[in-house]
């Protein structure tokens, strides 16, 4: 779309008549974008695609904001299993330790596995959403007031809050559903489209489902190079609940968060490491590098102005891009540093 002057300063009215006072270059952008579509020879069905797919993102977006520091695991499962089917039961205990240890969990809002969790965590710690099917159930009793549970139309938007949100992931046995909730999030911890995060495969005792998949991955996929050696070692397949929350609780041990900043990854930590820890770090992971070596720094100047945890300790290095899928594999390490064990608040 062509801008005159015009329209430009139409938009500035329009934004300063809204109210608009942050982020206001983004929101420009999503104008922009609308009467783009407008101008465009976009299809109605394209427009509608459009339309409901941002006006559910905010919707999902202003349920989730108020519980944004509020640490998040996401829990996927079958919708057809009974609530006294051992994967359920699992499922609920999860739920309720994790609300124990101050975690919300995220669920689909539907029967089976994901009202287990539902029920698991209780009212006040389930955030549920749904997706809108003709065959579907309502979504379960737990989220029957509506203050922690949004409906989406498409499953695209659907599993992106599913996963957006979460600092781990645990999935029970499922169906077409469940596989596809996994595998994306495998794909994007591939890629590096999201921050790394603990992925738990949870089987009821003496189940096979999960080894399955693993023997499927292992046979077929990295013994035709589809994958890389090792590729599923970001995920910890167990039929342990004990295990499943350790895996999610530890992994935030002393890691915090990542941020690129050009082509330089910075890692916040907890813990300040030792001069013995970075030449670890360095031994260990030097081929995953561009260049240069791991070392110690200060809040960049883009942190400080985005009041981005300036305090905490960091490191840095020029990581290679094409070797982010390996990022999980430095972060037990400096989870396994001897630092003292830290609040995840």
């Amino acid at each position: 779309m062509t801008q005159t002057v015009e329209l430009q300063q139409l938009i500035d009215q329009l934004l300063q008549t809204a109210g608009v006072q942050q982020n206001e270059n983004l929101v420009r952008q999503l104008v922009e974008t609308s009467l783009g579509l407008g101008t465009d020879p976009a299809s109605r069905l394209n427009m509608k695609i459009s339309a409901a797919a941002l006006q559910e993102m905010r919707a999902a977006f202003n349920i989730f904001e108020r519980f944004a520091e509020v640490p998040k695991v996401s829990i996927f499962g079958s919708a057809r299993t009974a609530l006294d089917d051992p994967t359920a039961e699992q499922a609920e205990t999860v739920a309720r330790r994790m609300a124990d240890l101050g975690w919300m969990s995220v669920t689909g809002a539907g029967p089976g596995i994901m009202e287990a969790a539902a029920r698991g965590a209780g009212p006040q710690k389930a955030l549920g959403v749904s997706i809108r099917l003709p065959f579907e159930e309502e979504p379960s009793e737990v989220h029957a007031n509506g203050n922690q549970h949004v409906a989406m139309k498409y499953f695209f938007t659907r599993k992106l809050m599913l996963v957006k949100e979460s600092r781990g992931f645990v999935c029970l046995p499922g169906g077409f559903g469940t596989l596809d909730e996994t595998f994306e999030l495998l794909t994007l911890q591939q890629t590096g489209k999201m921050i790394p995060a603990p992925i738990v495969l949870l089987d009821r005792p003496g189940g096979t489902f999960w080894h399955g998949l693993q023997k499927y991955v292992t046979e077929e996929l990295e013994a035709g190079g589809l994958i890389t050696k090792g590729d599923l070692d970001r995920v910890l397949i167990t039929e342990s609940v004990d295990a499943a929350i350790t895996e999610i609780t530890t992994f935030w041990r002393n890691y915090h968060s990542i941020r690129w900043i050009d082509n330089t990854l910075v890692f916040r930590l907890r813990n300040d490491p030792t001069e013995a820890e970075i030449t670890q770090l360095n031994e260990q992971f030097g081929p995953l590098l561009e260049s240069g070596q791991f070392q110690r720094t200060a809040a960049h100047p883009l942190e400080i102005k985005d009041m981005d945890v300036p305090d905490l300790p960091r490191i840095k290095a020029v990581f290679a891009k094409r070797k982010v899928g390996e990022l999980h594999r430095v972060i037990r390490t400096l989870n396994n540093f001897k630092t003292p064990a830290v609040s995840l608040d």
